[in-house]
């Protein structure tokens, strides 16, 4: 139990030395200094990076470091100290804004480092300047707001370290869309847009130009980080993939940046996305150069794609056609003269601008004999006499920005202190009151320019499309080449002057970097099995399906009344296909049919100019002319099975077939009949001929047809034969056909006309070697056989024939029946009667029936 004793007396002794000492305010470790400076009713800090490197040592932990040495001097801080000096001067010299109320600044270095942001920011916000002070501790003289930093990671770190004491943070090029996140940085707000708007837009950007194959490298920190993971994540909605992302940063050993070249090498994307700023560029040009990467499409972040230094410095072209985002431009009257003039920074802080004025004129405040390869500075010199980062203006948008996040802190005072001609009171707000009021100002500039933060403390996204061109004076220069505004509605965004782009092998043609070709319409993507999306094969669509737009991810299936073309790109309405008339099969019918129905009527003819011979009386005359007109209605009937099925077509080809057989059998079966009753007559004693006179053999006829009608009429009453689209034979086609309604219906009048043939069949078998006239049963045996044969191969080639030709088979078999029928039974007789009228005699007729 002694340690917890001990541990306790040592608490003890803590609080009762911190109640001893409550008066006293002792500041721990080193104090921080402005850079520049000015008294005010109410301060504004800035934090901004006058140097952009420092010097690296190794801590050994065993002692206190040395205090940090920054290096190399970056103009940019600079120009960002003035352009928030250029506000604050012009808001104290305002009627209306703030009147009565005068704004003072603290400005930082933070050497672009994220433990020196904190340090600084932490300063500001305590606002004791010295180590120890006599007086009582009471509400340290704290900052409004603070205007910075530069960086996304030190605006992180910044922000989330004074985020509980609710000072605001605003800065004016921190991107990161991380930083939108008000759980973890509730005070911090900016006058950039988020990356998460960039992102979007270069992911937009990439799409409009067909590139969906892609590498990227990232600066390796929270900027390149979060900003290349927002890209990717939009890029992947929009169909784009990354072959590489690397990581890169300045201090990078040669071994990691030979990798990143490496992987570079090996890759087939031809497009760079760039989520780096300027610096990171600067060091990588050469290694690019010395390994030959060039031609590649660069696609750059606003951290970059606008720096003049970088262009000057990019001089193998690395970067030439470079496209990419950058702040809208913007003016502001009198900031420009005002940067230039560098009166307002020498009184600000003698200390760093006479380090300032060294680098600006590179000259030495030291007696010439220590001078090597610089002047001396006589203090004289004129800034329009050089040309460098200072007296570059291309970052003005970036500028105004620092000027819109003053106005915005004055704006917003001049709500809370209730500002009229002069503000009441010089109070400073409560810093969770000012924050509030901070993030719902909205005001104009003087230029007109709206400025408001959304509930993320981010302003609208409004960017132009910058082109690196080369002059004709081989100076390189930044060319708007379009617009972007995220306000706008999704497809009106992005707007693109496509003519006046220059492309990285200075061509007018828009560079290709895609893993696979576009699919082709009537092709579908199929992705490659462990690659990307973006790396796929073309696979052709199947019968019936089609694509009708380059890279679709699937086909379509065509109606069932359409099919797809030989591209298979569209589809077309099937082929409906029946047989026609104006086809050669239906042509060939149609005259074969009018051919028997023509020599059906000549013989008609023949026997009704003939009646009274005795070959025709022997023969049964009323069935014979009876029989020769159901034949002729037989060749007819075949012709409503030709032409584009229809309603009543389809009703009445079926029913008249099968009535005109049933009639046409009737008949002969009649006539065999009367053959056999004949002989019978022939006999001593017998009368049968009474039984079946020609009342009964009218009556026969009639009888066996009727049974046939009423087959018909129920198959017509139950379920007719009606039109149908058959697209079951045929894939591409449609069968236009008749539907037999009842299949039972159309096998019942098959049946009945089968049976009665074969009935007749068998009569006339019977009756074959009877002594007849001319041997009639002879020829009707013959004429039922081929009916008989033709109707039996029928059924199995009506079954299995496709489409029309199951019409053209049935066609046969009738005009085959028909024509056997007639020329089995009439053509001997139309023989004798026409070539051999000689025999045509009673004598003849009687003298053949003596012989037998």
């Amino acid at each position: 139990m002694e340690p917890v004793f001990v541990l306790l007396h040592v608490v003890m002794a803590i609080i009762n030395f911190s109640r001893g000492n409550w008066t006293a305010c002792t500041l721990r470790g080193e104090s921080a200094y402005p850079q520049l400076s000015k008294d005010g009713d109410i301060i504004v800090g800035g934090i901004f990076p006058f140097h952009s490197r420092w010097e690296i040592t190794d801590s050994s932990y065993l002692v206190k470091p040395p205090p940090l040495k920054c290096m190399s001097l970056d103009f940019r801080g600079f120009q960002f100290s003035q352009s928030l000096i250029f506000a604050i001067e012009e808001i104290n010299n305002s009627p209306s804004l703030l009147p009565g109320v005068t704004l003072g600044y603290k400005i930082y270095d933070t050497c672009g480092l994220t433990a020196v942001g904190v340090q600084v920011a932490m300063a500001l916000v305590n606002g004791n300047d010295e180590s120890v002070s006599d007086e009582p501790c009471t509400k340290p003289t704290q900052v409004q707001a603070i205007i910075g930093e530069t960086y996304s990671s030190v605006s992180m770190a910044v922000a989330k370290s004074i985020g509980p004491f609710s000072i605001p943070l605003i800065s004016h090029f921190s991107t990161c869309e991380c930083l939108s996140d008000k759980r973890k940085y509730p005070s911090f707000l900016r006058t950039i847009p988020s990356d998460y708007h960039q992102s979007r837009a270069l992911a937009e950007m990439v799409r409009h130009f067909g590139w969906t194959w892609v590498g990227a490298i990232r600066r390796d920190d929270d900027y390149g980080n979060s900003g290349m993971a927002a890209f990717t994540e939009a890029a992947e909605q929009l169909g784009i993939c990354l072959e590489y992302s690397l990581p890169y940063f300045r201090t990078y050993s040669q071994g990691k940046v030979m990798r990143i070249i490496e992987q570079i090498k090996s890759s087939t994307s031809r497009v760079i996305v760039g989520f780096v700023d300027n610096f990171d560029l600067q060091m990588l040009l050469d290694v690019l150069f010395e390994h030959n990467i060039t031609g590649y499409q660069w696609v750059g972040s606003e951290a970059w794609i606008f720096d003049p230094e970088l262009a000057t410095l990019d001089k193998h072209n690395i970067l030439q056609g470079a496209i990419g985002l950058s702040i809208a431009k913007t003016e502001v009257t009198g900031m420009k003269d005002f940067i230039l003039n560098i009166k307002p920074l020498k009184t600000a802080g003698n200390a760093i601008f006479t380090k300032f004025w060294e680098v600006l004129f590179n000259c030495k405040y030291t007696e010439l004999n220590d001078l090597e390869d610089s002047l001396m500075c006589t203090g004289k010199e004129k800034l329009s006499e050089i040309e460098n980062t200072f007296t570059d203006m291309s970052l003005m948008p970036i500028f105004i920005n620092v000027y819109k996040g003053v106005y915005a802190v004055a704006h917003t005072l001049h709500e809370l202190l209730g500002c009229k001609a002069t503000c009441p009171t010089m109070k400073q707000p409560d810093p969770l009151t000012f924050l509030e009021q901070l993030k719902i100002v909205h005001f104009k500039t003087k230029e007109g320019e709206e400025v408001y933060f959304d509930k993320n403390g981010d302003p609208a996204a409004r960017y132009e499309v910058i082109n690196w061109q080369t002059s004709k004076e081989h100076q390189n220069e930044f060319v708007t080449v379009g617009l972007y505004d995220s306000t706008l509605p999704y497809n009106s965004r992005l707007t693109l002057n496509m003519s006046s782009i220059v492309w990285a092998k200075s061509t007018k043609k828009v560079p290709i970097s895609v893993c696979s070709e576009n699919c082709p319409p009537g092709t579908r993507k199929a992705v490659q099995k462990g690659k990307p999306v973006c790396c796929f094969d073309c696979i052709p669509c199947a019968e019936g399906e089609v694509s009708n737009v380059t890279d679709s991810v699937e086909c379509n299936q065509c109606y069932e009344d359409s099919w797809s073309n030989l591209q298979r790109d569209q589809c077309v309405k099937k082929e409906t296909e029946y047989l026609s008339y104006e086809e050669t099969m239906g042509i060939f019918l149609s005259v074969v049919s009018i051919i028997g129905a023509v020599i059906t009527l000549v013989i008609l003819i023949i026997f009704f100019k003939y009646k009274n011979t005795p070959v025709v009386r022997a023969n049964n005359s009323e069935l014979s002319f009876l029989l020769l007109f159901s034949l002729t209605l037989c060749f007819l009937c075949s012709l409503t099975f030709i032409g584009r099925p229809s309603e009543w077509s389809c009703m009445l080809c079926h029913t008249a077939f099968g009535i005109t057989f049933v009639l046409c059998i009737s008949c002969v079966l009649g006539k065999t009949i009367v053959v056999l009753m004949a002989f019978r007559a022939t006999l001593p004693g017998s009368n049968v001929m009474k039984w079946f006179g020609p009342p009964q053999q009218r009556l026969s006829v009639l009888a066996f047809t009727l049974i046939q009608v009423i087959i018909c009429v129920l198959w017509l009453k139950i379920s007719p034969p009606l039109p149908f689209k058959n697209i079951n034979v045929y894939k591409e086609k449609i069968i236009l056909e008749c539907h037999l309604g009842s299949s039972i219906g159309f096998w019942a009048v098959l049946g009945y006309i089968g049976f009665l043939a074969l009935l007749c069949f068998i009569l006339a078998f019977l009756a074959r070697k009877l002594p007849d006239n001319f041997n009639e049963a002879k020829f009707i045996t013959f004429s039922m056989l081929i009916f008989c044969a033709v109707w039996i191969t029928f059924i199995p080639a009506y079954v299995s024939s496709p489409g029309k030709f199951t019409v053209a088979v049935e066609i046969f078999a009738i005009l085959a029946s028909s024509f056997g029928l007639l020329f089995c039974i009439f053509l001997p007789k139309c023989y004798v009667i026409v070539l051999k009228p000689e025999k045509n005699t009673k004598k003849q007729l009687m003298g053949k029936m003596a012989n037998k």
